[in-house]
């Protein structure tokens, strides 16, 4: 049975699509088998997984109104997972969802028939705590918050997990918290180093060891439609997301980064540029 995990973070330009694009990727590269649902209106997702979102025959739109969600997989063969794609239909969910009984339970319903089939779904909801997020959190068993190092990242965090809470309270009881990411980490910037050491404070063991970095291949990969480990294994950004995928999947290892003086782990020191 697979475990069902949400990106969530109602702000955008964190790294929620990269950190679902690239997980995905690089749990797939561990030879677990993954689905992304793609449940963002922009669709980078689905263009980020090598898939034009402009030819789906049914998108995870059709998946929300009743479609069987086996007809609406797209095989992301260079990505090595599957998908359930998105485009700019989504956008009319948020105003037809509303209308139809038991709308926040739509996702968790079309997942259900192929959930067995899978070792992990990833969900990257949208930059907004709307009713395709909260969908997407009542679908998952977990969700996993993208953070990028900066003062603004922590105002909405509190926000997201107020949201969390009523959402186990109200629709699943069983969602819980995996972890926090901290992404576009600068070890060059001194306030990306001190919102990171605010966070492992705060929260502990629920903060990802694994840092993600400013990395210029990373930024690239979705321009060539691929994930950055098919698009450049060797750069730390790909590296970072194995690392991350690795944790996840209970291999808590030494991080590969670190909150040194180079925010990089003992064998990386020395890099002529940190960024990649």
């Amino acid at each position: 049975m697979a475990s069902i995990v949400a990106i969530a973070n109602q702000k955008g330009g964190v790294g929620k699509t990269t950190s679902s694009v690239n997980l995905a990727a690089s749990l797939a590269q561990m030879k677990r088998k993954v689905l992304l649902v793609d449940l963002d209106p922009q669709g980078n997702a689905t263009m980020g997984s090598g898939i034009d979102k402009h030819d789906l025959n049914l998108s995870i739109y059709d998946e929300l109104h009743g479609a069987e969600a086996d007809k609406a997989l797209v095989d992301a063969e260079a990505a090595g997972y599957e998908l359930l794609g998105a485009n700019a239909d989504l956008t009319g969910a948020e105003l037809d969802l509303p209308e139809i009984e038991h709308r926040e339970f739509r996702l968790r319903e079309a997942l259900m028939p192929i959930r067995a089939t899978y070792d992990y779904v990833i969900i990257d909801c949208p930059p907004a705590l709307g009713l395709l997020t909260l969908n997407g959190l009542v679908a998952a068993d977990s969700v996993i918050i993208p953070m990028q190092c900066e003062y603004y990242a922590l105002e909405g965090l509190s926000a997201l997990m107020e949201t969390v809470e009523r959402i186990r309270a109200s629709f699943n009881p069983n969602l819980t918290v995996e972890g926090l990411i901290r992404t576009m980490y600068d070890p060059r910037n001194s306030l990306s180093r001190e919102v990171s050491l605010q966070l492992v404070d705060h929260f502990g063991d629920r903060v990802y060891r694994t840092l993600v970095p400013r990395n210029i291949r990373l930024a690239e990969a979705p321009s060539y439609g691929k994930p950055v480990i098919d698009y450049d294994q060797h750069c730390i950004g790909a590296k970072a997301y194995l690392a991350l995928a690795g944790e996840l999947v209970g291999s808590r290892s030494q991080p590969l980064f670190n909150d040194d003086a180079t925010g990089l782990a003992p064998e990386e020191n020395g890099a002529s540029n940190p960024l990649g």
